[in-house]
């Protein structure tokens, strides 16, 4: 067995391996204030040079999502709890342990360098916890889970399973790329309650932006990923404010021309993560009385959320990453509106997978490995169930980028 779960969200446990309080989960904005303190201190006060610096050592920019952002957080805000806290755990490594029986000590947790490239406190580089940056973050030293090699096994599901030998785990990400069998060309596009274009590379990321997080994949290599906060849900949404079904907001979308007639919606319905807007909202811009149909407003909204993808692929490639194709998966991909104007505004042929779990499915990749005790995870078929090619739209995009930075936040 092994789990795959959500990243960097933060399990403080005490010395009893209780946990001091609900987990803090990696989509809780309230750690943005927290996050650009950490990049300033870390500059000596000067931001830019603070984003250097962590993408320095870290390969990542602290935002309100990662670990380090949220061990301040409980630092500034619930100062006992932080003062409880001895170890620091993720969801993986928690239900990793969990599995294991619950009653070791917390010296027997373990992650992997996927979902440790994410807190914030991994140089992925070294394979080396930077103990100075989680004291940034807590306040003080705490304890950290053992990294296991990639396909080790880390012991015995003995809670659920005995005798069933345990792999390491990985974040979400990486499993998915895992359970994709992704390789050099490939970029992930998933879009679930988040959106994410990640990509499988063996070289290093360092982008003081902060666009670009220089993650760990669950293989021993590089997985240079952005996400977004916002995406399926923008098609829910919009199909609220319509008063239609998703199908039918794929349906009108389809009837809009390119362009929905000048509108442009900036799907930041959540705040946002990429870019690091956490308190922006929504807009919708171009609204006239000529163009104020439904078709136009789906339309728009499926646009939005391609053009804030499209523009992750452009970091992307921009930190030197290959792309061949992108491979569309999680709830969105349902969407034929989605799939049929990918192609368009990602300026790239787009292949869907057969619909499933992949990120379950990376962990039993993982799993497998594991068991075989062998130096690669073994071969794996997916079925790629559409291929879509379309002329690109570049006057979305360009419409979309004029626009989207007059929402702050």
């Amino acid at each position: 067995m092994a789990v795959g779960a959500q990243q960097h969200g933060l399990v403080a446990l005490g010395d009893d391996g209780e946990p001091v309080r609900d987990a803090l989960l990696w989509n809780d904005t309230r750690s943005a204030d927290a996050a650009h303190d950490l990049i300033v201190e870390l500059g000596d006060g000067d931001e830019q040079r603070g984003r250097e610096a962590w993408a320095d050592a870290v390969g990542v920019v602290p935002v309100a999502s990662f670990t380090v952002a949220k061990a301040r957080w409980i630092a500034d805000h619930e100062p006992d709890n932080a003062g409880r806290t001895t170890t620091i755990a993720l969801p993986h490594d928690w239900l990793t342990w969990q599995l294991r029986g619950g009653r070791l000590g917390t010296d027997e947790l373990s992650t992997d360098a996927g979902d440790a490239s994410g807190t914030g406190w991994y140089d992925p580089v070294s394979g080396d916890y930077r103990p100075d940056l989680l004291e940034r973050g807590l306040g003080h030293a705490a304890d950290l889970p053992r990294v296991a090699a990639a396909g080790e096994a880390v012991g015995e599901a003995t809670a659920l399973a005995p005798g069933a030998v345990l792999g390491p785990g990985t974040g979400d990400n990486a499993a998915a790329a895992l359970g994709l069998g992704a390789g050099p060309g490939d970029v992930v596009v998933s879009i679930g309650t988040s959106g994410v274009v990640s990509a499988s590379s063996d070289e290093r990321v360092h982008d003081p932006s902060g666009i670009v997080a220089g993650f760990c994949d669950a293989e021993g290599r590089r997985l240079p990923l952005v996400c977004t906060l916002n995406a399926s849900r923008v098609l829910s949404a919009t199909a609220q404010l319509l008063g239609v079904d998703l199908d039918e907001l794929s349906r009108l979308a389809l009837s809009a021309p390119a362009g929905s007639e000048g509108i442009v919606l900036v799907p930041y319905l959540e705040g946002e993560r990429t870019p690091d807007r956490p308190k922006a909202s929504g807009a919708v811009h171009g609204l006239r009385v000529h163009n104020a149909t439904p078709a136009n407003l789906a339309r728009a909204a499926v646009e939005g959320l391609l053009c804030g993808l499209a523009d992750g692929i452009d970091a992307l490639v921009a930190q030197g990453v290959e792309m061949r194709r992108a491979l569309l998966i999680g709830g969105g991909a349902k969407s034929e509106a989605l799939r049929r104007l990918a192609p368009s505004i990602l300026g790239c042929r787009v292949e869907v997978p057969a619909p499933d779990e992949y990120v379950a499915n990376g962990a039993a990749r993982q799993a497998a490995w594991a068991l075989s005790g062998a130096g690669a995870p073994p071969a794996w078929e997916v079925e790629i169930t559409a291929a879509e090619e379309a002329e690109p739209t570049p006057h979305v995009r360009e419409r979309y980028a004029a626009v989207r930075d007059l929402t702050e936040g």
